[in-house]
């Protein structure tokens, strides 16, 4: 088995890649969201495209973020307060892999019958996953801000035998 260098954040490369792709993700389903929201209410069919490859693009990006995710997951130093979280993250961001495929695709069928039209049961379904992306969002910040992964002084302290 081969073991990389890691830097003092325990990565292989200077700063966490995952949360940089995510807040990718997380801009481009809110501005959808958006998009189309204004777009069903104003009757501005040009924010169903701009909605539309948002979701689209978001679909790619956020199986990108689930792949660093799990590798940099994997580096971490994770001590028994940060597990369930972490567990709970990792739940949730597969699960929201499939939710922003499943919607994309659903969004793919919808525009190619109609591109002139969107159902509100399909904001209704959109308005579910910006509230999973918030929950997601929570947990990510939590492991961060709260739990210290992939932070300096946490990772000293854990390499030094001090669990947090």
């Amino acid at each position: 088995m081969f073991s990389l260098p890691l830097n003092s954040e325990n990565l292989p490369y200077p700063d966490p890649l995952h949360p940089i792709i995510v807040h990718f993700v997380i801009a481009m389903v809110f501005f959808s969201f958006i998009c189309d929201v204004i777009g069903y209410f104003t009757r501005n069919v040009r924010l169903f495209e701009v909605g539309f490859w948002n979701i689209f693009v978001a679909a790619i990006a956020i199986f990108i973020a689930i792949i660093f995710g799990q590798f940099e997951a994997g580096l971490a130093q994770v001590y028994p307060a940060v597990q369930l979280t972490l567990n709970f993250h990792t739940l949730m961001g597969w699960s929201l892999g499939a939710i922003v495929a499943a919607i994309t695709a659903w969004r793919f069928v919808l525009r190619n019958r109609n591109p002139l039209k969107l159902p509100p049961a399909y904001l209704g379904v959109a308005t579910f996953l910006v509230c999973l992306v918030f929950l997601q969002v929570y947990l990510g910040s939590k492991l961060f801000w709260v739990y210290g992964l992939h932070v300096e002084p946490v990772v000293e302290a854990m390499k030094q035998g001090i669990s947090p």
